[in-house]
């Protein structure tokens, strides 16, 4: 349920003794997790109140409060903005509300940022290095989560997984995304201190100075591609290439090559998890709003290509069934047509499978001389017939049988097998001959 900002400003009072709100207004923030509210009181001072919606996002609340205190005073002294400092909170039922000191400055648009001087990208590419640039002990003894690159991508896979079992995703995007995470060359990067929540409404500015970095709900050790993710979706490439050589000559560690492609990747990938978070949460206008933006985006890389997310060029869709012995296309890619005609649904290599009934016919079967299955049971050709006959056999069986697992896509990771191939009318191997014995009656 959601809390207008006058019963935001009740709260508060009771998170922080003696405070006497004179003003209220909303604040900027996550419309899905929380409300929030800015007040001003009778001295002047401003505060900033955070009320979760749901368990979750009262879980990411104090997750961040312990993440503020782990800031000691010589580790904020050195960084370049502000930092929150929690003033009171007030627990109802299974939900915490925080309440914040304000701090000075107010958040603007990816539109006003981007559009802003040099000096303003300057400030933002500084703000990111000195994040990055935290040490890692910072996240590893508040017992928060720390992943390695290779660790970090099977989460990616791992999620992406999920979004495609919504069966709401476009095949394009599914195709485009899993090839990227399937790219182990874009995954070289050094793990630092990451943010995890950056975006437009978590920075405070003050003129061109970036004054205040907030919601430091989602710190980890990952990758740092993730904090500049809102910037790359902004598509302003000169401000974007601007923001990142003021962080390269800030930063201690330089940057991987692929940083702007992993950026490309998450911020296309956020649409996904935002589809996802509605699903879970049942909330019809989030899903509603995702699908159309997976839409939106789907169209634009099929008209224009979108931004470069691989090292390795994705392979072109392929509009037709896969080649004879290849498994069928995965759930989600883009699928094969159905034959137009007969002849297109059938191998290849044409092989008629022995009928069950003809089964003990002895006329169909040239059996080998005694002298022949007495030299150890070889399979050598009969008399008379050519070495090139059985190897042609030979082939037919295999491409039949390869055919027939190009029907059973799930034959791949071990759940279905595919059928034995079925030898031809006119097969004399000894596998033939187990198969009709009844000469022997």
């Amino acid at each position: 349920m959601r809390r207008e900002p006058i019963e935001l400003a009740a709260v508060a009072t009771a998170a922080v003794p003696g405070l006497s709100p004179t003003a209220v207004s909303s604040a900027p923030d996550d419309p899905a997790d929380f409300d929030s509210a800015l007040l001003l009181d009778a001295e002047g001072k401003r505060w900033r109140v955070r009320s979760p919606r749901h368990a979750e996002a009262s879980t990411r609340l104090e997750t961040e409060f312990l993440v503020l205190r782990a800031f000691a005073p010589a580790i904020r002294a050195e960084l370049p903005f502000l930092m929150p400092t929690v003033a009171g909170t007030v627990r109802q039922q299974d939900l915490t509300t925080f309440v914040y000191s304000h701090l000075q400055g107010t958040t603007r648009t990816v539109e006003e940022l981007t559009a802003g001087p040099q000096e303003l990208a300057k400030e933002i590419g500084t703000a990111l290095a000195a994040i990055h640039d935290l040490p890692r002990a910072l996240v590893s003894n508040a017992d928060l989560p720390s992943y390695t690159p290779n660790e970090f991508r099977q989460r990616r896979l791992n999620e992406l997984d999920m979004a495609a079992t919504t069966g709401k995703i476009p095949a394009l995007l599914l195709r485009r995304w899993e090839h990227a995470m399937e790219d182990v060359s874009l995954w070289r990067f050094n793990p630092c201190v990451v943010h995890g929540d950056l975006h437009e409404d978590n920075l405070l500015v003050d003129g061109h100075r970036v004054t205040a970095v907030t919601g430091w709900t989602d710190l980890r050790i990952g990758d740092p591609a993730d904090d500049l993710a809102w910037l790359v979706a902004s598509n302003e490439h000169e401000f974007v290439d601007a923001v990142v050589k003021h962080y390269t000559a800030k930063r201690r560690d330089a940057p991987d090559n692929h940083l702007l492609r992993r950026a490309a990747l998450s911020a296309e990938f956020a649409l996904a998890q935002y589809l996802v978070k509605g699903i879970a949460a049942a909330d019809a206008d989030m899903i509603a709003e995702a699908e159309g933006m997976l839409s939106t985006l789907a169209d634009d890389i099929a008209e224009y290509g979108g931004q470069p997310i691989s090292v390795e060029p994705l392979p072109p869709a392929k509009p037709d069934s896969p080649p004879t012995g290849q498994a069928a296309a995965a759930p989600g890619l883009v699928d094969a047509p159905a034959a137009t005609d007969a002849s297109e649904a059938m191998p290849a290599v044409h092989v008629t499978p022995i009928p069950v009934d003809m089964a003990p016919v002895p006329v169909k079967v040239t059996p080998i001389p005694a002298d022949r299955e007495n030299a150890g049971g070889t399979t050598g050709p009969p008399a008379g017939q050519d070495a090139s006959h059985d190897a042609a056999d030979d082939d037919a069986a295999e491409d039949a049988g390869a055919s027939d697992s190009a029907e059973f896509p799930g034959s791949d990771d071990g759940n279905q097998e595919a059928p034995a191939p079925k030898p031809s009318g006119a097969d004399t191997s000894t596998v033939a001959l187990t198969v009709v014995d009844a000469k022997t009656t």
